[in-house]
């Protein structure tokens, strides 16, 4: 093998050694495979071009154009001419991908899952990379500078990565390393003639080769040993293992390095895991939100925290900005016990702290008031004390807010070219007529949460994409995130400043006068600036959180005393259960415009009260006429074979939705929390149904599990008839009055009613 090829090779070794650090960030290694097999593709074609009489610049450049069609084959071969040239289409493609991965960066904790625009820039960077040390070891044959590329790929894995295996990594990239500069002694010795030693033959010429290869290892055990033997360096490979990590320990960890992810994992855990443990001078603390950070920065697709200057933590905190001493306040006390098994870089505070004692490595960041650790500093088995305000606003405060200062109303108003219209003309829509900034925030947080259909679901995904915001007003299906998202982004397009809060709710009381706040206390929430209280809190997400005082209705007695023009949302105070479609705040009993008297006092009877009610009679027997003719046509439509949906997937979900209409019919109302598995467990259970039902229930959830996450569903059977197998099975375990209820009033019927909302 010649010089030339040997390096060429170890240039190829080194550069797949520094991309092991990259392993740990996604999950599966295929694409470091693929990675190897290019990289070795475009090492050889620059091993050919250095035999032909070219400059080096040709053959660098051959290299380049080699990795461009390897990618275009590899990524966008349906864009690119004949399936291999890259022309303007797949340009675009490239970008598209480089986008998508962007997003799925911010998008995804690690591990990440290997997108095809993750995977993307991972296989980019290392030919790009590798062309970098194959340029400088192998054609300017400079070894030595070739290691700064191969730090900069290692150190991005490093640097992101907290796992066991770290020296493993550090290893393979030293190792390959080495082997570069061993290669290039061993090359320039040779370009030396023969070489002349005390001894014959090889012995002789493998002296110089033999010496190398010891300083090497010398050199890279010193570099080992040094940090252990130096007690100031604090950090580095051998850095203690448990310090600066995430996700390590026994029973697993709550990771945060992205919140909203991590805010929906939190949510769909199976168990409700307790994260802390706190004791508060408050009688009631349904207000004490415990925040972790302000997600300040949107993009149009998503909230992130903005990169701000981070200082020592003060004795005191400053005051908080915008809060007025006309504003009551409580001031109170919180002692709190982070659980073991949660490690947060953010720690979670009441809004706005005064002071915080907290042991460790903390430092502050005075714009969202938040406390970050430092030098890997995290929340587990931390105990720390906080005193605090709790900012009291009256809606009349509110409503009389001036206007905000200049420089936070447009920063904090700020929204991307990108957003939909809809965004802003539905804002525009919800809040017509409203008189002050105020009015419009309530009339926005009601529309989420009580009267414009809404459902909360933690199974959607938190969008990604320009039209995530637009999505979700139309689907009307989400969680925390998304309502909170929703509405900053609507309140921003309406001239409020607004951002996004992630952290927990209160929690739950325990016997012995503590709070418990478990992993399902996760929360998101929007935060709206009015001048005189500061930033301030709303609660858009239906049955979560607990509506702010300054939000729900009052007596008619006391919201006139307070302020006539202060609006008067229609909501009830407390913990509210998720919404009900239809509800409408009927008259007081026995009072004014109750069914006894009219509100002026006259007489209600009289010809035309005659007709509206016998009106009223004829609408409702045709409802319920229609009722059982509408379910039939439904269930035809759903089950109908041919003339059903046509796509595979769509017909399995029509499938479902019938299966458990079928047992809502039958009196077990659906729970949209739980997976195909557990409806049909829970429907097996409550209709006791047979084994034959039972096993075709099971059949139909399968068949729902495969559509839903395989990546091509098999075909599915005959869901049709095991649907009639389980209305079988129903009908045969429920009474005749059962049974008569659910052919002439299904009470699946109620859920037309955010279908016809929707195609309206």
């Amino acid at each position: 093998m010649s010089g030339a090829t040997r390096l060429a090779v170890c240039a190829v070794l080194a550069t797949a050694g520094a991309a092991t650090a990259m392993v740990p960030l996604v999950d599966g290694a295929s694409w470091l495979a693929d990675a190897v097999l290019l990289l070795a593709v475009q090492s050889a074609v620059g091993a050919l071009a250095r035999r032909a009489p070219l400059p080096r610049t040709a053959a660098v450049a051959l290299q380049a154009l080699t990795a461009l069609l390897l990618l275009t084959v590899v990524f966008v071969r349906d864009r690119a001419v004949a399936g291999l040239l890259p022309g303007p289409r797949a340009f675009t493609g490239f970008a598209e991908l480089l986008r998508q991965g962007a997003d799925d960066i911010a998008r995804y904790a690690i591990p990440a899952p290997a997108t095809p625009g993750i995977e993307l820039m991972l296989v980019g960077g290392v030919l790009l990379v590798g062309l970098a040390v194959d340029a400088l070891a192998v054609t300017l044959r400079h070894a030595a500078p070739a290691g700064l590329p191969l730090l900069a790929l290692y150190s991005i894995g490093a640097g992101l990565t907290r796992s066991g295996a770290d020296w493993l990594w550090f290893l393979a990239a030293a190792a390959g390393y080495l082997l570069l500069l061993l290669a290039e002694g061993r090359d320039r010795l040779a370009r030396w003639g023969r070489v002349f030693g005390g001894g014959t033959g090889g012995a002789a010429s493998a002296a110089p080769a033999r010496t190398g290869r010891r300083i090497g290892v010398l050199a890279l055990g010193v570099a080992l040993a040094l940090p252990v033997a130096l007690p100031a360096i604090d950090g580095g490979l051998l850095a203690p293992r448990d310090r600066g990590r995430e996700g390590h320990g026994e029973g697993g960890t709550i990771s945060a390095v992205n919140p909203v992810v991590s805010l929906r994992d939190s949510l769909n855990q199976p168990e409700n895991r307790e994260v802390l443990r706190y004791r508060t001078s408050l009688d009631a603390p349904r207000d004490l939100y415990l925040r972790i950070v302000a997600l300040d920065h949107f993009d149009g697709r998503t909230w992130r925290p903005s990169e701000r200057r981070i200082t020592d933590v003060p004795e005191r905190l400053p005051a908080p900005a915008g809060l007025s001493p006309e504003v009551a306040t409580d001031r109170y006390t919180l002692s709190v016990a982070a659980s073991d098994t949660y490690a947060q870089t953010y720690l979670p505070l009441p809004f706005p702290a005064e002071s915080v004692r907290a042991d460790g490595r903390w430092r502050y960041e005075p714009e969202g008031r938040s406390l970050v650790g430092d030098h890997g500093q995290t929340t587990r088995g931390l105990r720390y004390r906080v005193t605090g305000l709790l900012p009291r606003p009256t809606a009349a405060q509110l409503a009389r807010a001036p206007e905000p200062p200049e420089a936070l109303r447009r920063e904090y108003t700020e929204v991307p070219s990108s957003l939909p219209e809809v965004v802003a003309r539905r804002a525009r829509e919800v809040t017509a007529g409203a008189a002050t900034a105020y009015e419009r925030a309530v009339r926005l947080q009601d529309w989420f949460a009580v009267n414009g259909g809404f459902q909360y679901d933690t199974e959607v995904r938190s969008g990604g994409d320009d039209d995530a915001v637009a999505s979700f007003l139309e689907d009307k299906r989400g969680f925390c995130v998304h309502f909170s998202f929703a509405m900053a982004a609507m309140a921003r397009t309406l001239g409020i400043p607004a951002r996004v809060a992630v952290g927990f709710t209160p929690g739950s009381p325990r016997g012995d006068g503590t709070m418990s706040v478990g992993s399902k206390d996760a929360h998101a929430w929007p935060e709206l600036y009015f001048e005189g209280a500061g930033w301030t809190r709303f609660e858009p997400t239906p049955s979560r959180g607990a509506p702010p005082e300054y939000t729900v209705r009052r007596d008619p007695a006391g919201a006139g005393a307070d302020d006539p023009a202060a609006p008067v949302p229609d909501r009830p105070s407390g913990p509210r259960p998720a919404p009900s479609r239809g509800d409408a705040p009927g008259p007081v009993p026995g009072g004014p415009g109750s069914a006894g008297l009219p509100a002026d006092g006259s007489s209600s009877s009289g010809p035309g009260a005659v007709v509206w009610s016998a009106a009223a009679g004829a609408l409702l027997v045709l409802l319920l006429a229609a009722a059982p003719l509408w379910r039939v046509r439904v269930r035809a439509r759903r089950l109908g074979g041919g003339r059903g949906p046509a796509d595979p997937v769509a017909r399995t979900l029509a499938a479902w939705r019938e299966l458990t209409d079928s047992a809502w019919d039958h009196g077990i109302a659906p729970e949209r929390a739980r997976t195909p598995r557990g409806t049909v467990e829970r429907i097996s259970a409550a209709a006791a149904l047979d084994s034959s039902a039972a096993a075709a229930a099971g059949r139909v959830a399968t068949a729902v599990e495969r559509a839903l996450y395989a990546p091509e569903p098999p075909a599915s059977g005959d869901l049709a008839g095991d649907v009639a197998l389980v209305r079988a099975g129903l009908r045969a375990s429920a009474g005749w009055p059962a049974r008569l209820r659910a052919v002439l009033a299904p009470r699946s019927v109620a859920g037309a009613v955010p279908w016809l909302r929707r195609r309206r």
